[in-house]
């Protein structure tokens, strides 16, 4: 049976009792304005249980550390898989993120026989899938999934600030916090920045006219950027030129 694109979770019952192996997936950095978006796929093994899966978001990183070294170690079969920000920039973050998933369960040693993914929406799939929504804390093959994404998205923004440090990637990992929005501003974007998101775009924009205009000098100008930050915060930003 093949999943219909972005179906839309109330649109079908979930099959939980379907026979065979069941893969648990999600994704990690849809919000973030720089960076891929990850996925991963995860089968868990039965008689391997492990102890304190949960919605990566509820965990701090060193029980994320530890249970993704658990995950690898005790599951049947992992997959990661990722697009990149020129496919995030060319088809949009939710196409970008569909292609993640399949991708993920792809790449999976061991074929499912059913998916369960993270969300309202179902990436294109030849193995019959679900979409589970807050399934990240209801199934644990998608808790494990939401564990292994979010410790590798965030390993590779480590990379992404040694590379960068300006833009301080390491705290922040890409999301849109005041810090990440006042380094657009002074420094413009690196490469690995989403140039298709608004914040991102509206940055560049300003730092564009303020470059093209004549300005006294030492002015302070202040920059809404019309963005609520990952914690709900509405972003205005004030740089000295």
């Amino acid at each position: 049976m093949r999943s219909r694109k972005f179906l839309k979770a109330e649109q079908a019952a979930l099959v939980w009792d379907a026979p065979g192996l069941l893969a648990g997936v999600d994704e990690a950095g849809r919000g973030p304005l720089a960076g891929p978006v990850v996925a991963a796929a995860v089968i868990l093994d039965e008689r391997r249980p492990i102890r304190g899966l949960a919605d990566s978001k509820t965990l701090t990183a060193l029980q994320r550390e530890r249970l993704n070294e658990r995950i690898l170690e005790r599951a049947l079969c992992c997959s990661i898989a990722e697009a990149s920000v020129e496919e995030i920039d060319t088809h949009n973050i939710l196409q970008a993120t569909m292609t993640a998933m399949r991708r993920a369960v792809e790449g999976l040693r061991l074929k499912p026989a059913k998916v369960l993914v993270d969300g309202n929406r179902l990436p294109s799939l030849d193995v019959l899938a679900e979409a589970v929504v807050r399934g990240d804390s209801r199934v644990k093959a998608i808790s494990a999934a939401s564990i292994i994404a979010k410790v590798h998205r965030d390993r590779l923004c480590q990379a992404l600030h040694d590379e960068f440090p300006q833009y301080g990637f390491a705290g922040h990992k890409g999301y849109g916090t005041r810090e990440h929005l006042e380094a657009l501003l002074r420094h413009g974007a690196c490469r690995h920045h989403r140039r298709t998101f608004s914040p991102v775009a509206a940055a560049l924009a300003r730092v564009a006219g303020q470059v093209a205009s004549a300005h006294a000098p030492n002015p302070l100008h202040a920059f809404d950027l019309g963005f609520v930050d990952d914690e709900g915060v509405h972003v205005q930003v004030v740089v000295q030129s």
